[in-house]
């Protein structure tokens, strides 16, 4: 019993968590099974904007629906350069984010400001992942799996990490008072 006490916050955490994720997840497959056969907006919106600034770096891209697929053409030329699926949108990386800021807590003013903040540099990074992954699949097929697969999967978690750790240390108030207990 002493020892279920001495962890009972890494418990709840853990608990709070499981459950918000849990929840997040549940809701984003609802969203994704609204659409059907058709790629959902956030999926667009980000290929949209992966279009946009692979523009401004100098290519001519352009994207398009795929009749009866839940994806997004981003073309060079009038060729299919990258498809966009909804996995590839950012949302799930966000969820994880999200579920860890409710379970750890803080304080309601820092993590109004903290939650969109990160979102947007976790958008950010997700937008320069699927650029570069562009930029692999036209010039660099025989990596691109690697890349996709296991590197900007990695670097996209690792940025969430970074992102924790920064909650957790620097604008989180708990851990000075979990240090004066």
């Amino acid at each position: 019993m002493e020892l279920l006490k001495e962890f009972k916050p890494a418990l709840i955490f853990l608990g709070k968590f499981l459950a918000l994720y849990f929840i997040g997840n549940i809701l984003y497959g609802v969203y994704i099974e609204s659409h059907g056969e058709q790629p959902d907006g956030i999926t667009w919106l980000v290929t949209g904007q992966t279009s946009w600034i692979l523009d401004l770096a100098g290519y001519e891209t352009a994207i398009a629906d795929v009749p009866e697929a839940a994806k997004v053409s981003l073309m060079q030329n009038g060729d299919v350069v990258l498809h966009v699926y909804e996995g590839c949108n950012g949302l799930n990386v966000m969820i994880v984010f999200i579920a860890f800021l409710f379970a750890f807590g803080g304080p309601l003013k820092k993590l109004a400001i903290f939650l969109p903040l990160g979102l947007f540099i976790i958008h950010l990074v997700n937008l320069m992942r699927v650029s570069l992954l562009f930029h692999l699949a036209l010039n660099n097929s025989q990596q691109f799996y690697y890349y996709h697969k296991y590197f900007f999967t990695a670097t996209l978690y690792a940025v969430v990490f970074a992102l924790w750790a920064v909650w957790v240390i620097r604008f989180n108030e708990k851990r000075s008072i979990d240090a004066a207990e």
